[in-house]
């Protein structure tokens, strides 16, 4: 009677373990990551090395390549992209800075690219928390700037996006596959 009282608890236990992860969605192929600069920022700031407040942040899905043909492929040229996977990639800066001359407001916006051989267009816009580029309004745009794109030496697997130092603020590095490109942003 104990052995049958022990396995009907297991049972039981088995059963709600396997209700609760019924509640959970699956993994996602392009898993959410975030970028900051300053580098780091959340990691210097708990050992008291921030040096100084965070500029910006990035948060985006980072598809992956999987043997495709990504721009002129995946990506076709000159078509709206929301510059990674699933959500709209979103931009944070928490203070007023320039792109490539123009004034950009402290804020959130979410960020696209069109795509094109040689460069890509980026696009900040006010529309914010949105899925894909499908409800992408033209008329929500902030600002439009064209960046070169530069051959990677070796491909890039997995869409990645990076804050570097400049003299004048930092860049937003972005790559994938063969390509990358740079979004120059001063402060």
């Amino acid at each position: 009677m104990k052995k049958i009282s022990i396995l009907a608890v297991v049972i039981l236990f088995g059963l709600h373990a396997l209700a609760q992860d019924s509640l959970w969605p699956p993994l996602d192929n392009s898993p959410m990551d975030m970028s900051y600069f300053p580098i780091n920022y959340p990691l210097l700031k708990i050992n008291k090395e921030a040096g100084g407040p965070l500029v910006m942040s990035v948060i985006y899905s980072r598809p992956q390549k999987k043997d495709r043909e990504v721009f002129g492929g995946l990506l076709e040229y000159g078509e709206v992209w929301r510059l990674g996977a699933n959500e709209a990639t979103e931009i944070e800066f928490y203070r007023d800075v320039k792109i490539e001359g123009n004034k950009v407001k402290k804020g959130k916006y979410s960020m696209y690219a069109i795509p094109y051989e040689n460069k890509w267009t980026i696009i900040l816009n006010k529309e914010t928390d949105t899925w894909g580029a499908f409800a992408y309004d033209p008329k929500k745009d902030i600002l439009r700037v064209d960046v070169k794109t530069e051959k990677n030496p070796v491909p890039v697997e997995v869409f990645s996006m990076v804050f570097t130092k400049t003299s004048t603020g930092a860049n937003l590095m972005m790559t994938w596959d063969s390509v990358k490109a740079y979004l120059p942003i001063s402060f």
